[in-house]
């Protein structure tokens, strides 16, 4: 299997711009200089690489449309947000515009913690906590995401949802170069009383999702998700049970999906290694079985999957 190599000219270059970006940047505090993070964002004055600095105590998410840094402080906490339309909540939805934004250092208790909404490339999440949600962080269609060092508490589900981490698409694109690395993703999966059942919840999970005639993906792949900590326990595992990492195409006969499954796999070429899974009872779930190796780099995982494996260089920036 080919491994993508680093381009040295091009990280030196990404550098450079960073740092001219920074020098221009300026700081905006909530309260303090706006009201909300949502007037913030919509202000005029407020530009690509600037930074909104969210103070102490319990403030409403926000559609974001800029390349900006959103950063809590003192243990800013986003309780409220967009309303979404299943009915939940959502903590910030990634518009047109916000390609390049950053978030970190905030507290999320939402439902919809932080949902892509337009195909949104090169976001950042870290240094994140989120507690008790339906999906804490939703990566529909977006490439070179950076998801790294947050802390995921507990999980519930709305008839669906208990994710902790999701990368996929439905509309046919492709999806690439996502970093899933060093998040603990941790507790009890709550299961709503009266709950559809007949899925599981998960840690982590890359998806093509092909059902009800969707379009899933054209490819979901060079992805990596290394050296995260998931132990996870469904408190009702006969209705809804929980899988630390997960690599789905929906569109595969044998999970009764109402689709035609593609005729080959669209996940390929994705590294799942170094994470450690022994606090979950259920390790890790293919559909088809097909994604397994070679069809994906599987190793070195601890847990079930503790066999010799690639070298971890071979899995990038993250397995460093």
């Amino acid at each position: 299997m080919k491994i993508k190599k680093l381009t040295v000219v091009g990280v030196v270059g990404a550098l450079i711009l960073s740092l001219a970006a920074a020098a221009w940047a300026t700081d905006w505090y909530v309260p303090g200089n706006f009201a909300t993070i949502q007037a913030a964002i919509d202000s005029s004055s407020v530009v690509n690489g600037d930074r909104i600095i969210v103070g102490p105590g319990l403030h409403a998410g926000a559609f974001v449309t800029k390349a900006v840094e959103i950063k809590g402080e003192g243990g800013a906490t986003i309780t409220s947000g967009p309303p979404h339309g299943s009915g939940l909540i959502q903590g910030f939805r990634l518009l047109a515009g916000s390609d390049g934004a950053t978030i970190t250092h905030l507290r999320f208790e939402v439902g919809l913690a932080i949902m892509n909404g337009a195909a949104v490339d090169d976001v950042t999440v870290t240094q994140t906590t989120f507690v008790n949600a339906v999906q804490a962080i939703s990566n529909w269609r977006g490439s070179r995401w950076n998801i790294t060092h947050n802390e995921i508490i507990d999980l519930r589900t709305f008839c669906g949802g208990g994710i902790g981490v999701l990368i996929g698409d439905y509309t046919g694109g492709t999806v690439t170069d996502n970093v899933v690395a060093h998040n603990k993703i941790y507790g009890t999966l709550h299961v709503a009383s009266g709950d559809c059942g007949g899925y599981n919840g998960t840690g982590i999970v890359i998806f093509a999702d092909f059902r009800w005639e969707a379009d899933g993906a054209s490819s979901l792949a060079w992805n990596r998700v290394v050296k995260n900590t998931i132990g996870l326990t469904s408190n009702t595992p006969n209705l809804v049970d929980v899988v630390a990492i997960e690599l789905t195409e929906s569109g595969d006969s044998d999970a009764g999906w109402p689709t035609t499954p593609p005729n080959s796999s669209v996940i390929t070429n994705n590294a799942i290694g170094f994470n450690d899974l022994r606090d979950t009872v259920l390790q890790i779930a293919l559909t088809p079985s097909s994604l397994d190796n070679p069809t994906n780099d599987i190793s070195r995982n601890l847990g079930e999957n503790r066999g010799q494996g690639l070298h971890p260089s071979a899995f990038g920036p993250g397995g460093n």
